[in-house]
């Protein structure tokens, strides 16, 4: 009762203080806008600490169903990305079977999404920016479900590379549009776990692929691959239906001038209405400052040409958390899972691709959880955590592999030392720079710059992606697994001291309050918060 009196009370407190300070655009009230800024100072003044003392008792049960709603539909999208990486695993033992394909043309294979999905990041932003975030993602679904049809009748090795292609440049889309769209969407209290929530559909679409690859295993090979690949077209086809009964997003509505329709969406994905009220007038000041401080600058002159030194700042951030991502080698190790699992002693297509199962489900439910609980303990602290449990996890998986390597004996402790390593590295991955990587990449940058700052961090994601993915076996010959894996975790002590000097906290700010964390420059202080 008293959660509802505190929440009550704070409803009227918004709505007077709005009807007083926050005109809607466009009303017979703009000539108040002049003192915008300082009333809209005056006012979070005098009602942050309640605010902060009533989103203290919220939850993860006080999640917004309209928003939740919108943002599972938006990230069912990431299933796409997810179900390739993990069946692309399995079926690549059958493609090479079948097609007669070398470990050089495995890798272009493998590695060939992720690079072209360069194209689908890239063009991304500015598409967004131009037809909106919902039928960005229709776009998204519809490109992969070309890609999936052309995978799964492809006769030739050719023919199947075309289809890689094209549902590369739909992963791309999709995985830059996805998470921007549920961060536009969220509000601030509950944007960690609804953002993260592409990340958790990436790990099961993964599983899924997984679980494609043991149940279609027993098929002929000419069959079972087509099949797994080819299944991909399903959840695209559902996505670009259900895309179309998602709101849009509010904040792209308002720069487009539509702000009585944000105002509908904003109202549905509030608390109350006077917090969505508060949102509008957040969103319409940002839009508006954007529009100023532009001065007829294209978004990528002022993102690479001629940056401020906070939105510098910005890119920094969202591209080194983008860089280590993917040099961490996670996306590399689910490709090729079975490989690395044979290499551990384990022999056996049916016993490599349940393995792949187990560590799949591992990996899902701890990206899960680390979604719950993004809005109570912070990105820096999960994202901390999750990297130095990956440093260490490789570091051990490397120990293992060399032990294997250079002992005449397949001892059943080494053997299980190994799995457990993996499977804990790619649990560490989950629980921070897997959803932490999409969550902060979506809402570091301001409105101007959203779309095509996402893409450009994104197809940094995409490149490195493609890189280790098109190079992971080669330096494996090369140096061993075991110093492949002793590499990676060097890699991961590197970027556990980049997230900890250059990437803020984030928790429970608007995005339209985040671009301030990267101004004051120098400030120790304010990246330990």
């Amino acid at each position: 009762m008293q959660d509802n009196n505190c929440d009550h009370h704070q409803e009227e407190k918004m709505k007077h203080h709005h009807d007083y300070y926050y005109p809607l655009p466009g009303s017979d009230c703009s000539a108040a806008k002049t003192d915008e800024a300082a009333e809209s100072s005056f006012y979070r003044q005098h009602i942050s600490e309640e605010e902060e003392s009533i989103s203290n008792q919220r939850s993860i049960s006080h999640l917004n169903n309209y928003a939740l709603a919108g943002a599972i539909l938006a990230s069912t999208n990431s299933i796409l990305l997810g179900y390739d990486i993990g069946v692309m695993s399995g079926a690549v033992i059958y493609i090479t079977k079948d097609l007669h394909i070398n470990s050089v043309q495995v890798e272009i294979l493998v590695g060939c999404l992720n690079v072209c999905s360069l194209i689908g990041s890239l063009a991304s932003g500015k598409t967004s920016d131009v037809i909106g975030r919902r039928y960005t993602i229709v776009l998204a679904a519809v490109t992969f479900f070309i890609g999936a049809l052309l995978m799964g009748l492809a006769p030739s090795f050719p023919f199947l590379m075309a289809g890689r292609v094209v549902a590369g440049i739909g992963v791309g889309f999709s995985l830059m549009i996805a998470p921007v769209y549920v961060a536009e969407l969220s509000p601030a209290l509950t944007r960690g776990f609804l953002t993260s929530l592409p990340e958790v559909f990436i790990n099961l679409g993964i599983l899924l692929g997984y679980i494609s690859n043991y149940a279609l295993s027993s098929l002929p090979c000419t069959i079972n691959w087509r099949l797994m690949l080819g299944l991909a077209a399903i959840p695209a086809a559902f996505v670009a239906f259900g895309v179309l009964l998602m709101p849009e997003s509010p904040r792209w509505l308002v720069v487009k001038g539509r702000y009585e329709e944000a105002r509908d969406v904003l109202i549905r994905t509030s608390e109350s209405k006077g917090e969505a009220e508060l949102r509008l007038s957040e969103i319409s000041e940002a839009a508006d400052s954007s529009r100023n401080e532009s001065n007829g600058k294209g978004v990528w002159k002022e993102l690479l040409v001629t940056p401020s030194r906070p939105v510098l700042r910005i890119l920094v951030a969202a591209i080194g958390v983008n860089f280590f991502m993917q040099a961490s080698g996670n996306d590399a190790v689910m490709y090729y899972s079975p490989e690395v699992f044979k290499e551990a002693g384990i022999n056996g297509e049916k016993e490599l691709l349940s393995v792949t199962i187990i560590m799949g489900f591992a990996k899902t439910c701890f990206v899960f959880l680390s979604s719950l609980f993004l809005d109570r303990f912070g990105r820096r602290p999960m994202l901390l955590l999750g990297s130095i449990g990956m440093a260490a996890s490789l570091f051990v998986l490397g120990l293992g592999c060399n032990y294997l390597q250079f002992s005449d004996e397949k001892p059943l402790w080494a053997i299980a030392t190994c799995v457990v390593a993996l499977c804990s590295s790619v649990s560490f991955f989950s629980i921070g720079l897997g959803p932490i990587t999409w969550v902060y990449s979506s809402e570091i940058f301001p409105l101007r710059l959203r779309a095509q700052g996402s893409s450009l961090a994104i197809s940094v994601n995409r490149l490195m992606s493609g890189v280790v993915s098109m190079t992971f076996l080669s330096i494996s010959e090369a140096i061993t697994f075991g110093g492949m894996f002793g590499v990676l975790a060097g890699v991961m002590v590197v970027g556990t001291i980049f997230f900890y000097f250059f990437l803020p906290e984030t928790k429970g700010k608007s995005l339209e309050e985040i671009e301030a964390l990267f101004e004051d420059e120098g400030n120790t202080s304010l990246r330990l918060r």
